[in-house]
């Protein structure tokens, strides 16, 4: 990350437990498919992107509200974009970037492809099984 570009410039360590943060908090909530995509020699914009789904609009709501208020009080100020629809929920952590996602909306997007990672494979329903 490049001073100046609008975020602090936290340590390999501190952007590693931010990460370690984010991916407990969604574990907490159930997110499905989290996939963490390190963007170190690839963007100045974050060190990590974490993409996640929820199954609902309610889940992804949730596991957006719980990661923004563990975020705010690890960095101060972090901005959500997408909380009053709830496909897409951005959460701008600084040098961690969130993306929850229904999983329709996830697949349309791909961002793992852009970024040079796979969408993990969706996991089969006993309904479907």
């Amino acid at each position: 990350m490049t001073p100046g570009a609008g975020h602090k410039e936290p340590g390999a360590d501190e952007s590693q437990h931010l990460v370690e943060m984010v991916q407990a908090s969604l574990e907490d909530d159930k997110a499905e498919d989290t996939v963490v995509i390190d963007l170190t020699n690839k963007s100045s914009i974050a060190d990590f992107m974490v993409i996640a789904s929820g199954r609902s609009q309610r889940q992804v709501g949730a596991m957006a509200e719980h990661l923004h208020e563990k975020l705010k009080k690890q960095l101060g100020r972090v901005s959500v974009e997408g909380a009053a629809r709830c496909d897409w929920v951005l959460i701008d952590g600084g040098d961690v970037i969130v993306h929850l996602f229904r999983p329709e909306v996830r697949a349309f997007y791909n961002l793992e492809k852009m970024w040079g990672s796979e969408l993990p494979e969706p996991k089969l329903s006993a309904a479907t099984a």
